[in-house]
């Protein structure tokens, strides 16, 4: 059996395979032998999934104030959707070590991606309150397992000090969909109405799936579906351990890490869910602009993803610790989020509340490819899909609360911009205490060794 689909197909096929002749190692060949075009070529086919991903969450937002004109919503009932949709959200990520046992990484993708596809229908055939909560609840237990999946999928074609970018490259598909995605589906909604919007995201899920089947191959460097080692495994001599679940969930690492991730994805998901509505009722742009201002955040986070990761697998490889590129520096980035997040209920000039809350959120943003990488590294590659399920379904309870709350902080308000700047400011402060509490306490190279030690009845 192949690990790996690769130009050498020997390096990745048996633990005694030798690596291939440095002549052999050109720019298409990695230090196992895999084919770099194919690893960044998957990768890309992931990040595609993830950008997909996000618009089907983004599009709640999008069409969230001619839904509620033609259901005749409060912004409490549209916050209460959003809430809902991450309640089987988190439900559904404990599951992703799980589907990936029984169904692999090709075939769990496959149906998580026409499930999204479908999930999108009902509404646009009947449009009702009860069909609009049944199926955002369809769509959240779909995307559940999908992020730990596509990680998975990802890392098994990168190795642990080079897992910054492919990570930012992930995380950076939410920026992506905002940026390319969310202006042409204001454009669509606007143009066609928001039942159009929905049809050409179950397209695109449905595309995608069809891409995926045809070309999707498990790279060397994760393999949790054989007793064959994996390339980082035969470097150490021996195949990885599996260790008891309590060790990699109640270690430091993992528990804080989790808490500070959950924090920000708050305010992703109240973005996510809220910041076109603010723009346009609380701010005053229209509706047009208001889904094109919803870019700006995205834009300014994904240069900065992009520079703090590729400059973070730069400095691993030099021989700097996991915990300073990985932990240190976006932990700082929330910290900086939250102080001017805590601003934004002064700030009386809207293109200086947009400017603000855009450069605060992309600082708070790296904290996902970083974090994510950093908790791969805690437990054993035949783990790794079940970790990154429980830390990703920990993070979205995040957004259990944070949507309907803000919904009904807005309703609560004298008006609506000073109910979402105090929203805003609350969330802002809350991840900054998170950012404290990692710095103190997260550390993935302290906690690697105690995991992975034997237990007293091993030794």
């Amino acid at each position: 059996m192949t690990l790996a689909a690769s130009d050498d197909h020997e390096a990745v096929e048996t633990p005694a395979a030798p690596s291939p002749p440095p002549s052999a190692r050109g720019r298409r060949l990695g230090p196992a032998g895999e084919s770099r075009n194919a690893a960044w070529g998957l990768t890309s086919l992931l990040v595609a999934l993830y950008v997909i991903n996000y618009a089907d969450k983004a599009v709640l937002g999008i069409i969230a104030q001619p839904l509620s004109e033609d259901l005749g919503l409060r912004s409490s009932d549209i916050g209460l959707v959003g809430s809902l949709f991450f309640l089987t959200f988190t439900i559904g990520g404990f599951f992703a070590g799980a589907l990936n046992r029984w169904l692999g990484l090709r075939w769990g993708l496959a149906l998580i991606a026409l499930c999204w596809a479908v999930a999108m229908l009902p509404l646009v055939a009947v449009a009702t309150f009860a069909v609009l909560v049944a199926s955002r609840l369809l769509l959240g237990i779909a995307e559940g397992p999908s992020s730990a999946l596509m990680h998975t999928s990802a890392y098994s074609w990168h190795p642990p000090t080079r897992r910054g970018l492919p990570s930012a490259l992930l995380a950076g598909a939410a920026s992506i969909s905002k940026i390319a995605i969310a202006p042409l589906l204001a454009v669509v909604t606007v143009s066609l109405g928001w039942r159009a919007a929905l049809v050409a995201l179950s397209i695109a899920g449905a595309l995608w799936c069809a891409v995926w089947l045809l070309t999707w191959r498990e790279g060397p460097y994760t393999n949790v579906n054989s007793d064959i080692p994996t390339a980082d495994q035969r470097v150490q001599g021996s195949p990885e351990p599996t260790v008891p679940w309590r060790r990699i969930l109640l270690s430091r690492s993992f528990v804080f890490g989790a808490l500070l991730v959950m924090s920000v994805y708050a305010l992703v998901t109240v973005v996510l869910t809220w910041l076109p509505s603010y723009f346009e009722v609380g701010l005053g742009y229209s509706r047009v602009t208001a889904g094109s201002l919803f870019a700006l955040p995205s834009l300014i986070s994904l240069a900065l993803m992009l520079l703090s990761t590729t400059t973070g697998d730069r400095l691993m490889s030099r021989g700097s610790s996991s915990r300073t590129v990985r932990i240190v520096v976006p932990s700082i980035g929330v910290l900086i989020c939250g102080v001017m997040l805590a601003t934004l209920p002064t700030l009386e000039t809207p293109i200086i509340a947009v400017l603000v809350l855009s450069v605060g959120y992309a600082f708070a943003a790296s904290v996902f490819p970083l974090f994510n990488a950093a908790i791969s590294e805690i437990c054993p590659p035949r783990q790794m899909a079940g970790t990154l399920g429980f830390f990703i379904a920990i993070m979205a309870i995040g957004g259990l609360v944070a949507p309907y709350a803000t919904g009904v902080i807005v309703d609560a308000a004298e008006n609506p911009a000073d109910g979402y700047a105090s929203a805003f400011q609350i969330l802002g402060v809350i991840a900054a205490v998170a950012a404290i509490l990692a710095l103190v306490f997260v550390h993935p190279d302290r906690d690697k060794k105690s995991i992975r030690e034997p237990s007293p009845a091993q030794a």
